[in-house]
């Protein structure tokens, strides 16, 4: 097991003391700290908190040695031959994993999973062999397999490792965890209702049993979900501390000079060749532009084109434009005449009086 700077202190304290705890009371202070953390809605990061997840595991700790030593358990029994008093010491590693999984320091978090593991597998491979439930061991990370696994894996059936693309294996994983799933919420819903008759001191050997057999079924489905999401947060702490190595060993980059600015064309012959990079070049200055438009008359500030001289236009055009300045003048001679020409053609039909092209 894990030793601490803090479980020393505690480990010291306990020796110290007149009547050092017992076992079922290191066990029990233990189990009822983690379940006041875990149900808590204070930060997990407090110093509060973080207090008392390292003196539960301390207290469990303890007890762990103190289960080892009286050598409760054996691989030569099984679970019927295990007394009911005994059957709970089966949950100290779960119970220091979870507690472990727990504890928030940053610097020390792949030391802190790979630790959780440990316990986690120690409690599974316990319950594998007294046949608790039937599960599938994980396997242990990156080959570190004890002999008797290593056995127990020559013995077994072997199977066919699927990769993480085999659409078969994928399914196969989604299978299992609704599977465990459903046997947790099973096992929650029947703890529920034993947990009643021992908080009540009403139990009897019969019911205590069935109690504790059931909450180490439940930790197995709960170590196995944990046992497979540590294995994945490994392999991310490991790539994140390959990457910071290669970054401190990486020499720092010297400062690029700045970019020099570019020509699109170096001389005039290359200007022929490969043209000037854009459209098209301008044909007249500004300057040119406007005296251009300044002599046809279609500035702005010029209005519309001037109009042609009178030399230049038609003589029928010229005398339009003074009858229609008489008549705006309202001239009366050129009214007298004009009225007397519409009378003489109201009375005279058209062509009257021309001999002129007559045969």
């Amino acid at each position: 097991m894990a030793e601490s700077e803090n479980s020393n202190d505690v480990r010291q304290q306990l020796n110290s003391d007149a009547n050092p705890p017992k076992l079922p009371d290191l066990l029990d202070q233990g189990w009822k700290i983690f379940e006041e953390v875990d149900r808590t809605n204070e930060p997990l990061g407090s110093n509060s908190i973080q207090v008392r997840v390292k003196r539960a595991i301390s207290m469990l700790e303890e007890a762990s040695r103190m289960a080892a030593q009286l050598d409760l358990f054996s691989r030569n029994e099984e679970l019927q031959e295990t007394a009911t008093a005994e059957l709970k010491y089966l949950l100290l590693p779960a119970l220091l994993g979870a507690l472990t999984m727990k504890q928030t320091s940053r610097d020390k978090r792949l030391e802190i999973v790979q630790t959780a593991r440990a316990y986690f597998m120690d409690f599974l491979r316990r319950c594998k062999d007294y046949n608790v439930s039937q599960f599938e061991l994980p396997k242990s990370a990156h080959g570190d397999t004890s002999p008797d696994e290593a056995s127990e894996n020559r013995h077994s059936v072997a199977k066919p490792v699927h990769g993480p693309s085999d659409l078969v294996a994928m399914a196969a994983q989604r299978q299992a965890k609704i599977e465990r799933y459903r046997q947790k919420k099973e096992l929650e819903a029947r703890l529920s209702d034993v947990r009643k008759a021992v908080d009540s001191g009403q139990a009897d050997d019969e019911v205590s049993r069935d109690f504790y057999l059931l909450n180490i079924q439940r930790w197995v489905t709960v170590c196995l979900e944990e046992v497979e999401s540590i294995d994945q947060e490994m392999e991310i702490l490991k790539n994140m501390d390959v990457l910071k190595q290669g970054a401190a060993e990486q020499p720092a980059q010297p400062a690029r000079p700045p970019m020099k600015p570019f020509i699109l064309t170096k001389d005039s012959m290359q200007a022929r060749v490969f043209g000037a990079g854009y459209p098209s070049l301008p044909s007249m200055t500004v300057d040119d532009w406007y005296e251009q438009h300044r002599k046809r008359g279609a500035l702005p500030d010029q209005g519309i084109p001037r109009r042609v001289t009178m030399e230049d236009s038609d003589p029928n055009e010229r005398e339009e434009e003074e009858k229609e300045k008489k008549a705006e003048k309202d001239d009366e001679e050129s009214l007298l005449k004009a009225r007397n020409w519409d009378d003489w053609k109201d009375t005279h039909r058209r062509g009257y009086g021309n001999r002129h092209n007559m045969g």
